[in-house]
């Protein structure tokens, strides 16, 4: 059986030392472009395989991280997954993705899993504010970035400013004359989570400043973030109120929902109701018409969060740091001024 073959191999074929052969595998340490591109050569050639388990041995890592979404079926997290897969493997990461289904005991198994070792690090997205294995204080935490708008103590966060959005957009369409107002992913009692209280406040914020009153009955609670959910969900408001002006949906897959719902009943996007988005999916540019949304930048948000995230496994004892991603809206077909 041939002998594996071994970075002093790699190095003597790409005419580098064997330190420039583990920096271009491990990443974290810059190599010039045309060495980097010999010594991928030269490991392709090879077809060189790194010992992971030596390596795990000699410095107590496995090389792997976790991430953990809520729901791997929408498309925001998969284009985010995507950036987050890309980026860790420049970084000499493999990733392995979890769904949490908003589940704190499935949380608890992945931090579990980190303090065993398992995995390097953990990139979670928790849902809820309360419950949350972080969001509790969980005592003795692996090396732990937080996406999103769930702000646990003492735990590194990523996130975008979903107050500061929400208030932009319900502007956005006040200014379109828009007073009727409906959202879509509002929290009851039987559904909350961090991000519809942050976007339901800075709604709420926004209509207040501009002197009109909140109507509750213009919530539209969706228990499930996605297009067939939005859509059942709004259908069924429209079977027993009136058309609003404008309708804001927390997420651009729930949008789709709505719009999908409008075009069936005959009312015309934006001549009688204006829609809106929030994420900026690539769906969102080709939906008919197209989405009016709140975009921001999500490589972005996995540099910050693996960037994050290498500082805390290097110092397990460094301040809590917080990155805002800047956010913006993007203004297509979906809104127009009330007629």
């Amino acid at each position: 059986m041939a002998m594996r073959a071994t970075v002093r191999d790699v190095a003597a074929l790409a005419g580098v030392s064997p330190k420039t052969v583990s920096n271009v595998i491990n990443g974290g340490v810059p190599v010039r472009p045309d060495t980097r591109e010999r010594v991928e050569a030269a490991l392709a050639q090879l077809d060189y395989v790194p010992n992971l388990s030596a390596r795990g041995l000699r410095n107590g890592r496995t090389g792997v991280i976790a991430l953990a979404l809520p729901d791997l079926s929408t498309a925001y997290s998969a284009e985010l997954a995507r950036w987050f897969v890309e980026l860790a493997h420049d970084r000499g990461w493999a990733v392995q993705i979890e769904q949490t289904g908003s589940d704190a005991a499935r949380e608890l198994a992945l931090i579990s899993r980190a303090r065993a070792h398992l995995v390097d690090g953990l990139v979670l997205n928790p849902v809820t504010l309360r419950g949350s294995a972080v969001a509790e204080g969980y005592s003795n935490l692996p090396p732990t970035v937080v996406i999103g708008e769930v702000q646990p103590r003492g735990v590194d966060q990523v996130h975008v400013d979903s107050y500061a959005a929400a208030r932009e957009m319900t502007e956005h369409l006040l200014g379109l004359g828009h007073r009727r107002i409906a959202i879509v992913g509002a929290s009851d009692e039987s559904f909350r989570s961090a991000t519809s209280e942050l976007r339901e406040r800075g709604h709420r914020d926004a209509l207040g400043a501009a002197g009109v009153e909140h109507d509750p009955s213009l919530d539209v609670t969706v228990l499930e973030w996605s297009s067939r959910a939005a859509a059942e969900a709004f259908e069924q408001f429209l079977n027993v109120h009136e058309i609003p002006d404008a309708v804001f949906c927390f997420t651009d897959s729930m949008a789709l929902g709505v719009l999908h719902v409008l075009a069936s009943r005959g009312i015309a996007v934006p001549g009688r109701v204006s829609v809106v988005g929030f994420d900026d999916i690539a769906e969102a540019a080709f939906a008919v018409p197209a989405l009016t949304t709140v975009s921001f930048d999500k490589r972005a948000i996995a540099t910050a969060a693996l960037t994050a995230l290498q500082r805390r496994i290097d110092d397990r004892e460094g301040e809590r740091q917080i990155a805002v991603i800047p956010h913006g809206l993007v203004v297509r077909g979906s809104t127009a001024p009330r007629a």
